[in-house]
């Protein structure tokens, strides 16, 4: 289009540019501002940059966000894989124990599928069931399982499964808090599944 079709396409439509506003960041303003008009577009220029610019801070607050959390959760399954490390073979025992105060959860339990000692016994096929292909599973709003939590049933309000990996029967992590701010999806599952795997090699699956 030439300059004169557009200049007379806006002469037809005048409410063209009022109609979208997001046109105005894709335009350059004028150099100097004549009269109530051109006044008028320049606020809404200066409208658009603004609101613009405040979308993109938000988004920028909620990945710097989200970042820290999973940084905290990082150090947190460092402090619990340096309690396995230290409890030697009473993986179990560590899980219930310890896990709950190092992760910042209300309880944390382990969970094999026909059962080990002092760990929880699940029916054969639970795992599959409630993982699928999933190393860690998030989950939110539910009840909880007591097979999962036992006692603490009552305070998994907010849920994250992980897989234990290796030979052996099927197993999994259970963490149950009431809280989403420590089992936040958003911190992802880097760092519970490396967790998963430092629970096999405890157990020497």
């Amino acid at each position: 289009m030439t300059a004169e079709q557009v200049a007379d396409f806006l002469r037809a439509h005048p409410r063209f540019l009022a109609d979208s506003p997001e046109l105005y960041r894709a335009l350059a303003p004028p150099a100097r501002v004549h009269g109530e008009v051109l006044a008028d577009h320049m606020a809404a220029l200066l409208r658009a940059e603004r609101d613009h610019a405040k979308v993109m801070a938000d988004r920028a607050d909620g990945v710097l966000a989200a970042g820290r959390a999973a940084a905290g959760l990082m150090q947190r399954v460092q402090e619990a894989v340096l309690a396995l490390i230290a409890a030697g073979g009473e993986v179990a025992e560590c899980v219930a124990a310890e896990f709950p105060t190092v992760l910042a959860v209300d309880a944390a339990a382990l969970c094999v599928e026909g059962g080990m000692p002092g760990g929880r016994a699940l029916p054969v096929g639970m795992v599959a069931g409630l993982m699928g292909m999933r190393a860690v599973v998030f989950r939110a709003g539910a009840a909880g399982e007591a097979a999962l939590h036992g006692e603490a049933v009552r305070l998994a309000a907010h849920e994250a499964l992980v897989r234990i990996p290796g030979a052996g029967p099927p197993a999994l992590l259970a963490l149950a808090a009431r809280s989403g701010e420590t089992l936040d999806p958003a911190q992802g599952s880097g760092a519970l599944t490396f967790l998963g795997r430092a629970l096999a090699a405890s157990l020497g699956r």
